[in-house]
């Protein structure tokens, strides 16, 4: 274990990755914090200014994070990583760093998504970009909005490793008096629901876009959950992962609240606007979107019945309108619950 300060670096200068880079930093004045970004405008007004001047103007981060564009520089000596790339862009980022990093290096991933070609969650993409097929590895998720992070606003998550002693020490440092850290060996469960969530928020915003009303709202987000657990489970999660923090908690915080991304580009859709038009006035990636399109391929691979979330990667494949989505589903068969 390592017995001074923990050198810590994050991959990744968006909103969470930020956030969980000052979260650690505030908590450990001792403690260096690296963040790894790719845009040197970012990079240099975090080192000057102690702000992220894309995501989080207004908060100063502390004086103990240095960022960097530097690979070598960030990852030399580091005791845990924080990955927070989006999925999409994953496997090339980590691959381009690859040389630089040690092969008992910790990865605690904090993307949430499936690649879209391959169906392969963050625990594979990692040690397969990395080419170490036993690189420790960490999965953090829950219902967790960057802002309120940064704002020290109380929050729980999960952190999920098949390895009992690295989730423990992960919770270990992450946790603090305003985030509460569980800790689970159920990788997959807590990767499937974070990835999918996302798809299900962009169902719930349709519905919200499309003034639908309340009722099919909850109608919706329940049959979403249990879409969710069906998939996770035949795909060998524990159905209570499924109903705990980083599934229902992220799902009802993602679905129920406006500051979500994937949510707002469903309302988007919803009230008439074109995929393309969406995603190109927003400044950050809705995962979803690209998760959406891995949906119908899981669903076929473990064959499992998910209506509601394939419906939302056929919307945004254009081949279903918004509205005759609501239409089929209403016309499924009556059947029995599930």
């Amino acid at each position: 274990m390592v017995t001074s300060a923990p050198r810590v670096v994050v991959l990744g200068g968006g909103s969470f990755g930020t956030a969980m880079a000052s979260h650690i930093a505030n908590k450990k004045t001792q403690l260096e914090v690296h963040m790894l970004i790719r845009d040197p405008l970012v990079c240099q007004s975090i080192n000057e200014n102690h702000r992220n001047c894309k995501y989080f103007p207004e908060h100063k981060l502390p004086d103990n994070v240095i960022a960097s564009t530097d690979p070598k520089s960030a990852l030399s000596d580091a005791d845990y990583c924080l990955h927070a790339v989006p999925v999409q862009f994953s496997s090339a980022f980590i691959e381009g760093i690859a040389e630089y990093v040690d092969p008992s290096l910790p990865f605690i991933s904090l993307s949430k998504g499936l690649e879209l070609n391959t169906l392969r969650m963050m625990s594979q993409i990692i040690p397969r970009s990395l080419r170490n097929p036993r690189q420790p590895f960490v999965a953090l998720s829950g219902p967790s909005f960057a802002l309120e992070l940064m704002n020290k606003l109380p929050t729980a998550m999960v952190v999920a490793s098949k390895d009992k002693k690295l989730a423990n020490a992960a919770q270990q440092l992450l946790a603090s008096s305003y985030l509460r850290i569980s800790t689970s060996s159920d990788v997959t469960g807590v990767e499937i629901a974070g990835a999918l969530k996302n798809v299900l928020a962009i169902a719930a915003g349709i519905v919200e876009g499309m003034n639908l009303g309340n009722n099919s709202m909850a109608a919706l987000v329940a049959q979403g959950c249990s879409e969710i657990r069906w998939l996770a489970t035949k795909m060998g999660a524990k159905p209570t992962t499924i109903t705990g923090l980083s599934g229902t908690g992220d799902i009802m915080l993602t679905c129920f609240v406006n500051l979500s991304r994937n949510r707002t580009v469903g309302v988007r859709l919803g009230s008439g606007e074109k995929l393309d038009d969406i995603l190109s006035s927003m400044n950050q990636v809705a995962e979803g979107v690209s998760t959406a399109g891995a949906v119908i391929a899981l669903a076929q691979k473990y064959n499992v019945k998910m209506p509601v979330l394939t419906a939302v990667a056929r919307i945004v494949d254009n081949e279903l309108t918004p509205k005759k989505a609501v239409s089929e589903l209403m016309n499924l068969p009556q059947v029995e619950e599930v």
